[in-house]
């Protein structure tokens, strides 16, 4: 498919075009509904205005949002249809397609991905004008809700070609199965031929190597294969070698006494020095998530089935791990806040040896009754209570939260509304950290100041990450809610990076203009609560052989909480020996 190498042809794809008929859109609902797939399940009390939004979740009942129509273009030809239910045709879509195919990067010819800002107006370009792997992700999913999957393949086969290069910084050399940051496309005029520059970390602010990269790929490899409908390009060797390298990398076995994996700061979206390493929430979600794709991408041999076993035994001690310690609440905040020091052996409540007087004071007012979050990170004698929106999202997509959970997520969302969303969505963390705290932490970065940037900063390309979560806990009133905030100001503002202030209120002041992931964020929202049927791409089903929640409560015995975790290895064991349970885990 040709998407879009000259201009007019890109101009003229970003058009209104004209809206389906409803005997049109009756009739291609039900074409889509000629086998009838199992109903979506929503657990939770309705809260929201039936009215204008029955449709949408009758939809969503209707069609399992596993199953994606083949080809990925929705059923009313997005973005050329926006007249559905109560959406009316706003002049941002077309721009932002057209922005949006301003960003194309090309290799010999071929569409290869899209660079992170077209801001002309700045001096410093920095690595913006780079193709980044989790910058493309809100791209790609636009490219493939709008039947455009061309260019995603081309990506992934790109990155993938990269994954194999040699990775050094300085004398050290990473692992076989790390993915790059970014890369970059250079033009030779005299040999008219392309070639690749690529960015390991190497040479990003920091030094540090992006663990994320490598799990964006893999779930972006799963969102391809569910749009188009074919498994093919997960199939060849190439896919399948680059999924098992990075799955080698991060299943590796080691000193570590927990299933999360051990990260450096700076190795995620949040890539300066904030404070995030250890175990992060963010990377975190997203491994779980990788893991959950990979085991419905492997072949079945005997190389992949025995990476199968691997991710299953890890999957269920990460969520376990993830349910029990990383989630709070009002009843585990207490719990915590009471809980007693050097306790010893297996029978300890309070594990990881947290000092009550460690829990800041913003938490008790934060923290509604009714709501909860899973926090920021665990690790020996340290907790951090910060909210980070992106892996609470995530958490939510992949069923690492369980139903209960995710309902608890969207509850505090609500009741926070001014705290995390305020005038210009979202925030990427909450709160701010500040004064000594800000020097200590951050190292004096003058870019993560108070309530800027990745420091309490509201980042516009979050919106997707909500507004999927949102559609999947049957609360699009609440995405919609978000995505009228950003159509005040954001193509006004010239679809900036981020904004600054405990409100949002400010474009950032370091904040690049025509930020790429900003304007595709707004996009894939907007396709999302058109056709809620795209959100197959990108959420998983929950795992019924996943272990409940199980609280650290101390209303608990020791006994109890020991037998628990007996219990998930049991299961675990009884699982590998079961011939059959992979074949149903990969169902």
């Amino acid at each position: 498919m040709d998407i879009g190498l000259k201009e007019n042809d890109l101009i003229s794809h970003g058009g209104n075009g004209t809206a389906a008929s409803e005997n049109d859109q009756e009739h291609d609902i039900s074409k889509l509904l000629d086998k009838p797939p199992r109903p979506v399940k929503i657990e939770r009390k309705r809260s929201f205005d039936e009215r204008s939004l029955c449709s949408e979740l009758s939809i969503g009942r209707a069609l399992d949002f596993e199953t994606h129509s083949p080809g990925g273009r929705s059923v009313f030809d997005t973005p050329g249809s926006f007249a559905r239910h109560s959406f009316e045709p706003h002049l941002m879509v077309a721009e932002a397609w057209e922005a949006l195919r301003r960003s194309l990067v090309f290799f010999n010819g071929q569409p290869v991905g899209t660079i992170a800002a077209y801001d002309h107006q700045s001096e410093e370009i920095l690595n913006y004008d780079q193709v980044f792997v989790r910058d493309f992700v809100p791209s790609a999913l636009a490219f493939l809700m709008n039947g455009e999957p061309e260019i995603v393949k081309n990506f992934i086969l790109k990155t993938i070609h990269l994954q194999g290069w040699e990775k050094k910084i300085d004398r050290f050399k990473l692992g076989a199965g790390a993915m790059p940051a970014s890369f970059k496309v250079l033009h030779d005029p005299i040999r008219k031929s392309d070639s690749l520059v690529a960015d390991f970390g190497e040479s990003a602010i920091g030094r540090v190597a992006p663990v994320d990269s490598g799990f964006w790929w893999i779930i972006l490899l799963r969102a391809y294969t569910k749009s188009t409908g074919d498994s093919s390009l997960a199939e060849t060797p190439e896919c399948q070698k680059g999924m098992k390298l990075i799955l080698d990398l991060c299943l590796s076995e080691g000193f570590d006494t927990f299933p999360t994996l051990l990260c450096a700061d700076g190795c995620s979206m949040i890539d300066r020095r904030m404070g995030v390493y250890g175990y992060p929430i963010e990377i975190q979600a997203l491994f779980f998530m990788a893991l959950k794709c990979a085991l419905a991408m492997l072949n079945h041999d005997k190389e992949g089935e025995e990476f199968m076993e691997r991710i299953s035994k890890r999957l269920h001690a990460l969520s376990y791990h993830m349910r029990s310690y990383f989630w709070l609440d009002f009843q585990q905040l207490n719990d915590i806040y009471q809980y007693k020091t050097e306790e010893y052996s297996h029978t300890a409540v309070n594990k990881f040896n947290v000092i009550p007087d460690s829990i800041p004071d913003w938490v008790f007012d934060f923290m509604p009754t009714r709501g909860g979050y899973f926090i920021g990170n665990v690790s020996p004698a340290k907790m951090d209570f910060r909210w980070f929106l992106l892996g609470n999202c995530v958490a939510i997509l992949s069923s690492l939260a369980t139903p209960e959970q995710s309902s608890a997520i969207m509850d505090l969302i609500e009741a926070r509304w001014e705290e995390l969303v305020g005038e210009m969505p979202l925030k990427i963390t909450y709160p701010a950290l500040e004064n000594h705290e800000w020097r200590i932490v951050t190292g004096c970065d003058p870019k993560n100041t108070r309530w800027s940037y990745h420091n309490g900063g509201s980042w516009p390309v979050l919106l997707w990450f909500l507004t999927a979560a949102c559609i999947k806990t049957g609360r699009p009133h609440i995405a919609r809610r978000a995505v009228d905030l950003v159509e005040r100001r954001l193509a006004g503002d010239s679809w900036p990076e981020y904004y600054d202030g405990k409100l949002g209120r400010y474009v950032g002041k370091q904040a690049r203009k025509y930020q790429t992931w900003s304007i595709a964020g707004y996009l894939v929202a907007k396709m999302m609560l058109e056709d809620p049927t795209h959100l197959g791409l990108i959420s998983l089903e929950e795992d019924k052989q996943m272990k409940p929640l199980m609280r650290r409560s101390s209303s608990w015995s020791c006994t109890d909480q020991a037998t628990l975790e007996e219990d998930v290895q049991a299961i675990t064991k009884l699982q590998r020996n079961d011939k059959g349970s992979k074949s149903k885990i990969r169902k």
